[in-house]
């Protein structure tokens, strides 16, 4: 046998196995999904989904009917209202506290130190996310070692708002003042002061080193990365820095806690996990699950801040201890310092890039500041590789580590894009400026190496979590690109006619996820009326989203109703089924799913009972206009007549209801394309933003309005993260702004016009085809704008915000 025989067999022997090994991979994550024929119904047989139906609640948020958790305190005559003593250092003990003066203030019902009784001395996470915990238990509700500016210490509870505050004043406290460490960076030296001792933490994270201030160590590769970056490549690395953002909730953290007349413990309070809540609050106060309901009203903004058990064991402990319901409103100031924010990182890009453009690897490492304590810490910054590293899925080498680390600085949480903003800002202005120093088109560059449908996706899966080694169903990528380039005008860009201004569009591409793949769980219950209408219970949490609007016309496109005719009543853990809460964009595709369930639960009911009353068989019957009709003889009766009949007819009696319950493996990807046009001075760096653009592949749009609504937010947000200093600290670590003046929130004025544009696909394995929106255009405006800058003047901006000085500054190095 030759040489080159012997190198065939080799090769076939290769090929051979690797057919077999895609081959397995197939057969474990098909393409094919075993979709219900109901799930794939063409537009023009919608009858309420794709439809751009009145929110569900809007009229009574515009007339003010809607209430809010702080509405809730008429109903209780007996009221008292909380307020909270908080650390001035930024790390030390705290060695005495003199309650004497507050207690003697007349109204004053009650004064809680980490003494009191009814404050509870077990150690938890206030992350709002499912059991184990993922993150470190390090909290107490008041706390003698404070660790930022801000920490709790004491509570209040007096007959009204003044009191309160005065009692808070007139408390003394002394600290012997330690050491502290604001810096992420200076925080893994060796003689950094440290946070935690060894052992004082519960339920630590993997690659946790408190020596250090490390909460955790996380990381995953795929391939050889090491190997592609020494081979012969163009090795390109770049550094990126995000601000530390607030979710600037109009309405702020507020609960509001009593106990009722069977000794059970009642939270009114504005959540997104009341689940999580209930189950948290169980294991801090050592009280049975059952014992304890937690309600949510109206939420005034949720962005992720509130997945998090942030207030409420404050209003509970003083309730306990007044016997007496107890409400607990932060203040705008405490928003801005003692509630959470976005995790501020430092980013690596690296990747190694044949002279063909053909993209060997690519390697990021993140460096996250998690504060003080580290609820979210690792899940958060896991998601800086896990969502934008899987949009170039192609790609045969990738690795990812982040550190994620204490410092004598405010809490950090769970923010709208969860770590994706951090990611996607690093890796699109990194392939960005790889594709213009290689002479490339930045969105053929992208174009060769993005996803497409039938791809695996083994980069999300290589640190083993959300969307582990998923197979892409749907993805309008190329679309969402050429929407996206004709609206901007790509194609056609003019200069201004004055020498020193300069035009430029920058774009950028982004991935998030569809819930958490394979941790999440969504219920929902329909009960028929006798009139023909509809109850529909559910466990998922609109938080101003539209998710109630969402469900009632997934319910209504099954049942063959009007929305009118469906009434829906959600997250009450007496009440409503289990859910695990709004987070993770989950909230249409796992929550609308059990909706969609339970609906075809009780529709198979309702067409039993219509082909008794029509006396034809159940086959030949649809739901439709509010009735049951025969697709054969073309008779029908009305859902109403059905309700009569199975509450109070002769022969038979049925309550009908409809039971549904959700939970999934699969993740689906949605997409979007950003683009920004921007002018530049070079001569004074100030820069206009004239438009941005961005076109989102979320599957089919339940209601196209709310859709493109939750785009043009998510993509304000996103313009805040690019041109706002965030909440800036000062060097003790305490927060510089107190209010919305004080806080660069872009007004409506300030803001360029932002055109959504929805490119529809469909999704299999999502309720009618959909996925998510909700936070995917939260990811694109920084690097897209960074990339037009760069466009534009030549220059790149890696430290965001991105500022006039920081543009000047980098024009003048050039020159130099």
């Amino acid at each position: 046998m030759s040489n080159d025989d012997e190198t065939a067999k080799a090769d076939g022997g290769t090929a051979s196995q690797s057919e077999t090994v895609e081959d397995e991979r197939f057969e474990e994550h098909p393409l094919e999904w075993d979709e219900p024929e109901n799930n794939d119904k063409a537009p023009d047989e919608r009858d309420s989904v794709s439809h751009r139906t009145e929110k569900y609640d809007d009229r009574k948020l515009v007339t003010g009917q809607a209430k809010y958790t702080a509405d809730y305190e008429e109903r209780y005559p007996d009221l008292a209202y909380a307020a909270v003593v908080r650390s001035e250092i930024p790390h030390g003990r705290v060695t005495d506290i003199d309650t004497s003066a507050a207690e003697a203030i007349d109204g004053v019902e009650a004064v809680l130190t980490p003494e009191s009784d009814a404050v509870p001395d077990a150690k938890y996470t206030s992350a709002g996310q499912s059991y184990p915990e993922p993150s470190p238990w390090d909290m107490h509700v008041l706390n003698e070692h404070v660790r930022y500016i801000g920490d709790p210490i004491a509570a209040v509870a007096a007959e009204d708002r003044a009191t309160a505050t005065a009692a808070v004043e007139a408390i003394e406290v002394s600290y012997e003042e330690a050491d502290y460490v604001t810096d992420p960076e200076a925080a893994f030296d060796e003689d950094a002061p440290q946070l935690f001792e060894d052992g004082e933490v519960e339920n630590e994270i993997v690659g946790h080193d408190y020596d250090r201030n490390r909460m955790a160590h996380i990381g995953g590769e795929l391939g050889d990365v090491d190997g592609a970056l020494d081979g012969n490549t163009h090795v390109h690395e770049t550094e990126w820095e995000t601000i530390r953002q607030s979710h600037a909730n109009v309405e702020k953290h507020t609960s509001l806690a009593y106990t009722d007349e069977d000794d059970r413990h009642v939270l009114i309070t504005s959540t997104q996990v009341p689940n999580h809540t209930r189950r948290q609050l169980a294991h801090l106060f050592d009280i049975p699950i059952r014992d304890i309901r937690v309600t949510k009203p109206r939420v005034g903004g949720g962005f992720g801040g509130k997945q998090a058990m942030v207030v409420e064991p404050i209003p509970l402990a003083l309730s306990l201890a007044t016997d007496r319901p107890v409400l607990y409103e932060a203040s705008r100031e405490e928003e801005f310092y003692a509630m959470r924010s976005r995790h501020p990182m430092k980013v690596k890009a690296k990747t190694a890039v044949t002279d063909d453009g053909d993209i060997e690897a690519i390697d990021i490492y993140a460096l996250s500041n998690t504060g003080a304590y580290g609820s979210h810490g690792m899940t958060v910054a896991g998601n800086v590789g896990s969502k934008p590293m899987p949009l170039y899925s192609k790609v045969p080498n990738a690795r990812f580590e982040a550190d994620i680390v204490h410092t004598n600085t405010p809490q950090t949480g769970a923010m709208r894009g969860y770590g994706a903003p951090q990611g996607t800002l690093a890796l699109e202005g990194h392939l960005d400026e790889v594709a213009r120093d290689l002479g490339l088109d930045p969105i053929e560059f992208r174009r060769r190496h993005h996803m497409e449908v039938g791809d695996l996706d083994e980069i999300a899966g290589m640190m083993g979590g959300e969307g582990a080694n998923r197979r892409i169903r749907s993805c309008g990528l190329d679309e969402c690109i050429e929407h996206g380039k004709d609206a901007i005008g790509y194609d056609d860009l003019e200069q201004p006619d004055e020498d020193h201004l300069h035009r430029g569009i920058g774009m950028a591409l982004s991935a998030q996820g569809t819930g958490v793949a394979g941790d999440e769980l969504g219920a929902a219950q329909i009960m028929m009326n006798e009139d023909g209408s509809f109850h529909l219970q559910v466990g998922g949490v609109d938080i101003g989203t539209g998710a109630d609007t969402a469900f009632l016309q997934i319910a209504a496109e099954v049942l063959g109703c009007d929305e009118d005719d469906i009434i829906v009543k959600s997250s009450d853990t007496d009440v409503t089924p289990f859910d695990y809460g709004a987070y993770a964009s989950s909230t249409t595709y796992i929550s609308g799913m059990a909706v969609k369930k339970a609906a075809e639960d009780a529709k198979a009911r309702i067409l039993d009972w219509g082909a008794k009353l029509l006396d034809e068989p159940v086959e030949k019957l649809e739901t439709g206009d509010g009735t049951v009709y025969s697709e054969s003889s073309g008779d029908s009766v009305t859902l109403e007549d059905i309700g009569y009949e199975a509450a109070y007819g002769d022969d038979e009696r049925e309550h009908i209801l409809g039971k549904g319950t959700h939970c999934t493996e699969e993740s689906p990807p949605p997409f979007a394309a950003q683009f920004a046009d921007v002018t530049v001075d070079e001569t004074t760096g100030e820069f206009e933003v004239h438009k941005l653009v961005v076109a989102v592949d979320c599957g089919v749009a339940i209601n196209p309005g709310m859709a493109e609504g939750q785009i043009e937010g998510a993509n304000h947000m996103s313009y805040e993260m690019a041109v706002s200093d965030g909440i800036t600290l000062d060097d003790e670590g305490r927060a510089e702004v107190a209010d919305f003046d004080e806080y660069g929130l872009p007004s409506a004025t300030e803001t360029p016009p932002i055109e959504s544009i929805l490119v529809e696909t469909h999704e299999p394995t999502g309720p009618f085809g959909a996925k998510s929106v909700a936070e995917v255009p939260t990811n694109t405006v920084p690097p897209a704008l960074s990339n037009a800058v760069r466009d534009a003047v030549g220059v790149r901006i890696r430290e965001m915000p991105i500022t006039a000085e920081k543009i000047r500054a980098k024009l003048d190095e050039r020159e130099i």
